[in-house]
């Protein structure tokens, strides 16, 4: 069995995808269906059994010849909202979770592959995995960076392998149900389709209009990263998984607007409520990455919009 936790989600239900076009039948999502438009993200996906977070964790701990029974854990289940305040639920959610999760895969022997974030970076300017880089400007960010630094320290040289990766800004199809927190390819795309026009912010943290950069990221490849990840178990850390090329707003927007062949550009305001907490600058550092081998090619951002937006309306 392969469990796939956050299953229902935007990268978790590309990755349970995946994993079925790659010949595994036996996919079990792990999610919490309280949002329940995101059914509608494994509706066409002949998973093998679908259960609750909270049930799994369960059934882990009463239930020995199914927690025996899995081959790897793909943790991608969190609390994503980088502009949720609420600490408590999402270090309970975020971290004490996963905590759970890697300590039974440790017992048990069982691959633990798990989704970390750039938000742990902050306003760094340097995107290396090391301590000196990480300060993050949100609690999101801070229960990845907490949870990565809870592997550093108890799964520093495991026996199963536990990998860590730090998407960065992750975008393509089955995002549609996170609303506001869906990537700026897909809010771009839903804005030129009713106005005719895609909004970007105003200059910010030293950029002109609609210069901020970040590392934008199709997620066809993160979910090629996980599946390298899988095929090698015997790789463990914690990796960033990005293009390694930072590209503007701007850039995105135009690849928007090229696919529609029409449409404007027009910069609005930054929000105030983002004010001190916005990641201005990303640029995944693919040193560690690539130095374990793993040879995934990160399609730049003209690519994948087009293959994005095709998928849309296909």
């Amino acid at each position: 069995m392969h469990v796939v936790t956050g299953g229902a989600g935007f990268i978790g239900s590309n990755l349970v995808r995946k994993l079925l076009d790659s010949g595994h039948d036996d996919v079990i999502v792990v999610d919490d269906l309280r949002n329940g438009h995101k059914f509608v993200n494994i509706a066409d996906l002949p998973i093998a059994d679908y259960i609750d977070k909270d049930d799994f964790l369960q059934k882990l701990e009463s239930d020995k010849a199914f927690a025996t029974g899995i081959n790897a854990v793909l943790h991608q289940g969190a609390c994503s909202e980088t502009t949720e305040w609420d600490g408590r639920f999402m270090m309970q959610n975020n971290y004490a979770y996963s905590q759970r999760l890697l300590h039974h895969c440790l017992k048990q022997g069982t691959p633990f592959v798990y989704a970390s974030s750039a938000a742990v970076y902050g306003a760094s300017l340097a995107f290396g995995e090391h301590p000196d880089n990480e300060l993050p400007l949100n609690v999101y960010g801070y229960s990845k960076l907490q949870f990565d630094r809870y592997v550093r320290r108890v799964a520093a040289a495991p026996d199963t392998q536990v990998a860590g990766l730090r998407y960065f800004n992750v975008y393509g199809p089955r995002e549609q149900h996170k609303g506001a927190m869906a990537s700026v390819a897909w809010h771009f795309d839903q804005q030129v389709r009713e106005d005719g026009e895609a909004r970007l912010f105003v200059g910010s943290g030293g950029y002109d209009d609609g210069e901020q950069q970040r590392d934008f990221v199709y997620v066809d490849d993160v979910c090629a990263v996980n599946l390298w990840f899988l095929d090698h178990p015997e790789v463990s850390g914690v990796f960033n998984t990005g293009t390694g090329r930072a590209q503007s707003f701007n850039d995105v927007a135009r690849a928007v607007i090229a696919w529609h062949g029409t449409g404007r550009i027009r910069y609005i305001p930054f929000p105030g409520h983002l004010e001190g907490a916005y990641q201005s600058y990303t640029q995944a550092d693919l040193t560690g990455l690539r130095k374990t081998g793993c040879d995934v090619d990160f399609r730049p951002v003209e690519e994948g919009v087009k293959n994005y937006l095709d998928q849309l309306s296909g």
